[in-house]
């Protein structure tokens, strides 16, 4: 991790940043909070989807660090700080648990070290990097995570920044040939099956200089555990994936996401 101070344009929207404004946080600008409020106003819902996409990785990654005894976790596409990381959800189960996390923006990089405060048991890495070269992750990774025990790879509302559906299947593929037998995927990214708002939410946007996202069908995203084992539940919207079996969201975490379908969809498929 460089310490140079990276260069942060804070003239267009940045959807980490808009993110963290959905979520309560304190992160953003105001060209941040004005492209958020307009995504909500044309879809109220928007909200809602931040916070099931967060409670999702949670639930996941604390499910992963359980029942599954993963103590490896590979978070490609991060973003920024906030409570309920990977390796405090990950490290509350299992001190030992090794994180590494992943991510391209200059903004994360600059809050990096928030992401490294490992507890003493336990180590976390910070690698600047883009998910379209999962080979350099992967060969960044392997000084942390050992691939030839079981990993934990956490795609969290990612791929759609991917705007070809064939070159985000391949990155996926080439991510998860890496890893050991055993090792699970857990990945959420958003569609528009429940509410048409967010399409034209969407469309507005990715108009909007900020780094477009896509929208996926169910479908699509279910081929990117093509070779996996998807567990019960399988890929649900995310609300619905093991809801009643650990706490929704972590201490500190905010307002909890919705109890009902909402336009993320997410699953967890295991290596064979």
């Amino acid at each position: 991790m460089t310490d140079d101070a990276p260069v942060i344009d804070t003239s267009v929207p940045h959807s980490a940043r808009i993110w963290n404004y959905w979520l309560g946080g304190r992160d953003h600008y105001e060209v941040d909070r004005a492209a958020g409020e307009r995504y909500r106003t044309t879809f109220p819902g928007i909200v809602d989807l931040a916070r099931a996409s967060r409670d999702f990785r949670i639930r996941s990654v604390r499910h992963l660090a359980g029942e599954a005894g993963i103590r490896q976790f590979l978070d490609i596409g991060t973003g920024l700080p906030a409570a309920g990381s990977t390796h405090e959800t990950a490290q509350a189960v299992a001190p030992e648990a090794r994180i590494v996390y992943v991510d391209n923006d200059p903004l994360v990089l600059a809050h990096a070290r928030a992401l490294l405060t490992s507890g003493p048991a336990g180590v976390t890495d910070y690698i600047h990097a883009d998910l379209r070269e999962p080979a350099a992750i992967l060969a960044a990774a392997v000084r942390t995570l050992d691939f030839g025990e079981p990993v934990g790879l956490i795609l969290s509302g990612v791929l759609g920044h991917i705007d070809s559906y064939r070159r985000a299947r391949a990155i996926v593929a080439e991510l998860i040939e890496a890893l050991a037998a055993g090792s699970h995927l857990s990945l959420n990214d958003g569609t528009s099956v429940i509410s048409r708002a967010i399409r034209r939410a969407q469309r507005d946007y990715n108009a909007s200089g900020a780094v477009p996202y896509h929208l996926r069908s169910p479908e699509e995203i279910g081929g990117f555990f093509a070779g996996l084992d998807l567990i019960e539940p399988g890929l649900v919207s995310c609300p619905l994936w093991r809801p009643a079996r650990v706490p929704a969201v972590a201490e500190g975490c905010g307002e909890p996401g919705p109890e009902h379908a909402v336009d993320i969809f997410g699953g967890v498929g295991r290596k064979p």
